[in-house]
């Protein structure tokens, strides 16, 4: 049962959509390339609009949902980086025009918060119906924690689902961009774009990655308004991120190794979580483990904090160290 006020969860949802709406119909029918600048003052918005959120939410909701919020919001925000590899894989794939891209990402972010909204859905009434759901999710974590510290969650190369797949079986595609249309014409016959197929790309791969970040954020808050605003405040800056990361993702060598240590600590606190209410037939008589400690929402805050702040800068140190190992290499050969 949520804690956030009714009108205060109206009222987020209309500002959000309201945003949405100007995003698609205002500002991206001004197809460009966001410049550095632009970028960095987008992410700063998107960074402070969360927090001050998270500050309303403690004020009309009390300090556990807000700390929950501030928890998801940073996990969420941390896996979507992940997405960023893939959409530039999608991209480059596709042939999307560089003037089109902002607005491709806009409307797959804008497909992939509805097919997560679906999945957030689908996943509470799971867990409230189905206590020992968590077990299942925290073993994943705990598995998708191992595959990201051997490298064996990582795909260089981008592979068309099954929506894609039907997609082009059933619809005439076109080779070609035509601006921002979904339909062209061609010899007098009509033909969806590209744009289509790229627009569900983004939005169906990411709701993949949603297999992975959903349960984490399960494990930490039930409450499916803080799961979706969490998920929304960290899908929002991907745009900007795209533009500014670009290249430079790969230099992020050590997020790979904090992002497991997230994912982990979620997993096994979720098992914790799971045995604390247990209800199955087979472990301890079908009772509650009272002896099974509950983790308290800070300390999850803590973790991710540390473990996602500890890589980032063990990430920007090491490069640091490679370009100054390279400008010295680059002075002794001349």
């Amino acid at each position: 049962m949520s804690e956030t006020p009714i009108a205060f969860m109206i009222a987020t949802f209309v500002v959000l959509a309201a945003f949405f709406v100007v995003d698609l119909f205002v500002i991206g029918r001004k197809p460009h390339v966001p410049s550095t600048k632009e970028c960095l003052q987008h992410i700063a918005f998107f960074v402070v609009a969360a927090l001050i959120f998270g500050g309303i939410m403690w004020a009309v909701a009390g300090a556990k949902p807000a700390i929950e919020f501030y928890s998801g919001w940073l996990t969420e925000y941390s896996l979507s980086v992940d997405n960023l590899f893939v959409f530039v894989i999608i991209m480059s794939n596709f042939a999307v025009p560089k003037v089109l891209q902002k607005y491709v990402l806009s409307v797959g972010i804008t497909v992939a918060l509805i097919l997560r909204g679906i999945f957030i859905l689908i996943g509470a009434a799971l867990i409230e119906r189905f206590t020992w759901i968590f077990f299942i999710f925290g073993a994943f974590l705990i598995v998708t924690a191992l595959k990201l510290v051997t490298g064996g969650d990582d795909d260089e190369e981008y592979h068309e689902n099954g929506v894609i797949k039907a997609l082009r079986k059933i619809m005439k595609i076109s080779d070609e961009y035509d601006g921002e249309k979904l339909r062209t014409v061609k010899d007098g016959v009509k033909y969806f774009t590209p744009m289509l197929v790229v627009f569900l790309a983004i939005g169906t791969t990411d709701v993949m990655f949603a297999f992975d970040s959903i349960p984490a954020i399960f494990g930490l808050t039930k409450d499916p308004f803080i799961v979706f605003t969490s998920n929304v405040f960290a899908l929002l800056g991907l745009q900007q991120l795209y533009f500014l990361l670009g290249a430079l993702l790969d230099k992020l060598v050590y997020l790979p190794l904090g992002l497991s240590v997230v994912l982990g600590f979620i997993g096994v606190k979720l098992i914790m979580e799971a045995l604390h209410g247990n209800s199955l037939p087979f472990l301890n008589g079908g009772r509650p483990i009272a002896w099974v400690p509950e983790v308290p929402t800070w300390l999850s805050l803590a973790v991710i904090v540390l473990a996602i702040g500890g890589a980032a800068l063990a990430s920007v140190l090491k490069m640091r160290a490679l370009d100054a190992a390279s400008a010295q290499g680059s002075a002794k050969a001349e």
